[in-house]
């Protein structure tokens, strides 16, 4: 055995093996950036941080021993140290599993669809509770925020500028006035952020979360320093010593998330914090970032546990909320897991992308991969993280794709501002359309963050999942399905005024911008605009959205808009939307929630669409002012009757817009005759 940059390279391994076909596509391994096929590559399972990654990334933060085959089944390797996943780098149809020690334990899971298959693995590794709302909305964040009149100024700007947002994230600077030096303090520097108390309050009262980085190293410098030892928090060399080492921040000891002092310890830090009106919290470098093979915590030796470590970390998180806010549903930020992180509530993120073209260019795939695996909210750092380069086209190309992404959360080295608030007047106008916009989709977002929570369904999907026989599709990343309904196609490089899409074959496609529409099976050249990316809308389709909020603390069903598009190949077609208050841990199974079904059965004579409300035991529901919009009828509308009674309606080009009450606990019907 020998170590190198502070990690150990084993010279014998304990090998498991599979036969591979020929013509198998294989997925998983956590996150990389290495091409949607990732036949061929050895891939090491040792998660660590890629700094100023663009297009291709062989080792990142997140790696998992699994992989799924495009025949429709995965292999769960259950085993936690440090070792490989090879597949088929010899060209001899091998998948190889390689580990350094641990037990030998698989699991092979299969189904009938890729919809199946997923739903089948989270059944195994656990399902993602479903976050709070806000969770779906707009961060404010940068590394980072210095003093509390930064925190307080951004704030107002955001809101000024009528601008919504949801959150400000702090960066180190909120225990420290240096980036070195001060980890590990998990205080607030008071000559900084002289009365957080209030600044939190505050924040509150305007609907803005405030969310805190942690880290898992408490430095010998720190002022937590000697309370890590007395305490005996820390892991341990072999003579049971803190054991220290150096690395970027200073002298270091890691706090040990597998020892009861060590849990204990770290939840009483958070738990001061959420009393305090903490939203949300932060845990970064939780690979962890430098973990050399000598340390010793009570889960193992370093080497044996360096892949589960932000992944316990997350569950020591998860319950302590469990036991202390029972009535909070959790946000916890983090880089680095395992397989079924997803279970505690992990949110995790793409790591330092360099702020480059290269570098949105391969968020999709990783995204698309990791929703596979179970963790569907992976997404990046909007606008890019690493490096000062400045390109307003390629922030706001990125915004645009963070739209249709699991968390919309600009952030970057604060050389060239993240927030749109700080943008040049133009640039500021096109990011806060963006963020309108996402928080238009609120509705259809949450129902999706629903339908993951429950099924384990992705919520970026890549198009495999529509047609797993297309042999065509199995390597795209470039165009995903966001949910059910939408396909998107980011533009990843500067100047494009056209690109190639493949429209699936199951349904036509319209235009989410111009109602335009594409025969589904086809492939065509789309014009690209400058003020969105191609985004079209599955032909019968049921697209719940409402009116801009400044934030989610003023969500409400009781208005909104329900866009329906017609489409003459799909003569049925379902959809629902699913609301509770936002915030209680699992209402759905206390029965607190309304899901509204709608349906579509139609022909060239007659639509007819239902509305039924379903609630459960404990919630009361309102009636709803829905504006019904039904895109794409290409023939005059006769007569519109809602529940048997004619209802007036009005017409604009191909889109017809019908005002209807739906009353709580009944079934809707309108007909439209053409």
């Amino acid at each position: 055995m020998s170590e190198k940059n502070g990690y150990t390279k084993k010279d014998s391994t304990e090998i498991l093996d599979f036969n591979l076909d020929t013509s198998e596509v294989l997925y998983g391994g956590g996150a990389r950036a290495l091409g949607m096929n990732r036949r061929g590559n050895r891939l090491q399972l040792y998660n660590r941080a890629h700094y100023g990654y663009e297009t291709r990334s062989e080792l990142m933060n997140f790696t998992m021993p699994l992989v799924f085959s495009s025949k429709i089944y995965a292999v769960h390797f259950d085993n936690a140290p440090i070792g490989y996943l090879d597949l088929d780098s010899k060209k001899d149809n091998t998948l190889a599993y390689e580990t350094i020690s641990g037990r030998k334990t698989y699991q092979v899971i299969a189904g009938d669809s890729w919809k199946d298959l997923i739903a089948n693995y989270t059944d195994l590794t656990g399902k993602q509770p479903l976050p709070a709302r806000w969770t779906l909305g707009n961060f404010s964040s940068r590394f980072g925020y210095h003093s509390q009149e930064e925190v307080e100024k951004t704030i107002k700007k955001f809101q000024d500028d009528k601008i919504p947002v949801d959150a400000i994230i702090l960066d180190l600077y909120w225990f420290g006035k240096e980036m070195k030096g001060t980890m590990g303090n998990l205080d607030w520097d008071k000559d900084k952020f002289h009365d957080p108390s209030k600044m939190i309050s505050d924040l509150n009262e305007k609907g803005v979360k405030t969310v805190l980085i942690t880290e898992p190293f408490v430095l010998t410098t720190s002022n937590k320093w000697q309370e890590v030892v007395d305490k005996k928090v820390l892991a341990t060399d072999k003579n049971g010593k803190p054991f220290t080492y150096d690395f970027y921040f200073g002298n270091t000891g890691l706090i040990d998330v597998f020892k009861p002092e060590g849990k204990t310890w770290f939840w009483d830090v958070y738990k001061r914090l959420i009393n305090q009106g903490v939203g949300g919290l932060w845990g970064d470098l939780g690979e962890p970032e430098v973990f050399p093979s000598k340390a010793i915590t009570v889960g193992g030796k370093a080497d044996e546990v360096h892949n589960i470590y932000g992944h316990n970390w997350a569950k020591l998180i998860a319950d302590g909320y469990k036991k202390d806010f029972p009535n909070q549903r959790p946000f916890i930020l983090m880089r680095a897991g395992y397989s079924g992180s997803q279970r505690y509530g992990m949110i995790p993120w793409s790591g330092d992308v360099s702020r480059s073209w290269g570098g949105l260019q391969s968020q999709m795939e990783i995204s698309l991969q990791m929703g596979m695996q179970g963790m569907a909210y992976m997404h990046s750092d909007l606008g890019g993280f690493a490096g000062d380069y400045f390109d307003n086209e390629l922030y706001i190309r990125w915004l645009q794709y963070g739209v249709f992404n699991p968390v919309f959360r600009p952030h970057a080295h604060e050389d060239v501002a993240a927030e749109p608030v700080y943008k040049d007047i133009v640039t500021k106008a096109k990011a806060k359309k963006q963020v309108e916009l996402r928080y238009q989709m609120l509705p259809y977002n949450y129902t999706l963050a629903f339908d993951n929570n429950q099924k384990g369904l992705p919520l970026m999907r890549a198009l495999l999942f529509e047609e797993p026989d297309n042999t065509a599709l199995l390597n795209v990343s470039e165009t995903y399905l966001w949910g059910n309904d939408f396909l998107v196609t980011p533009i990843t490089k500067a100047g494009i005024t056209s690109t190639s899409i493949y429209f699936p074959k199951n349904n036509n496609w319209f235009d989410f911008y111009s109602d335009e529409k594409q025969v589904g099976g086809t492939t065509k050249n789309i014009t690209v605009e400058e003020n969105h990316i191609p985004v079209f809308v599955r032909g019968g389709a049921f697209i719940p959205l409402i009116k801009t909020i400044q934030n989610t603390t003023s969500y409400s069903l009781t208005n909104f808009d329900l866009h329906f598009y017609y489409d003459e190949n799909t003569p049925s077609s379902q959809g629902k939307l699913y609301n509770d208050n936002g915030q209680t841990p699992n209402a759905y199974e206390k029965g607190e929630y309304e899901i509204l079904n709608f349906t579509n059965e139609s022909n060239n004579k007659i639509v007819t669409l239902s509305i039924k409300s379903e609630t459960g035991k404990s919630y009361k529901s309102s009636d709803k002012n829905i504006s019904l919009l039904l895109h794409n009828l290409n023939t005059k509308v006769k007569k519109v009757n809602v529940n048997g009674q004619d209802t007036p309606f009005s017409t604009k080009e191909n889109t017809i817009e019908i005002a209807i009450i739906s009353k709580a606990n009944t079934n809707t019907v309108i007909q439209i005759q053409l």
